[in-house]
């Protein structure tokens, strides 16, 4: 991870996340299908806007997705 993308991660962290993004109850909703889309390879960004910007934001959300994301990966073997 560059210099940069760490230093924009901690503002993040400790203002909340820049820019367009979901809520908690909405990421929630759609965190399967987000998951799923991003092991597919899908771009999830336009799919699903505003959800990997939250993501990076709430380390609640956070955590369930990389909870998530490694049952997925770990259910599909050769998806990663």
């Amino acid at each position: 991870m560059s210099k940069e993308r760490k230093v924009h991660q901690d503002i993040e962290r400790l203002l909340g996340p820049i820019g367009n993004q979901a809520s908690c109850d909405r990421c929630f909703e759609l965190l399967d299908e987000y998951v799923e889309l991003e092991v597919a390879g899908v771009d999830t960004a336009t799919r699903l806007a505003g959800l990997r910007t939250h993501l990076r934001g709430c380390p609640a959300c956070n955590g369930d997705y990389e909870s998530l994301r490694a049952l997925i990966t770990a259910e599909s073997p050769g998806r990663e």
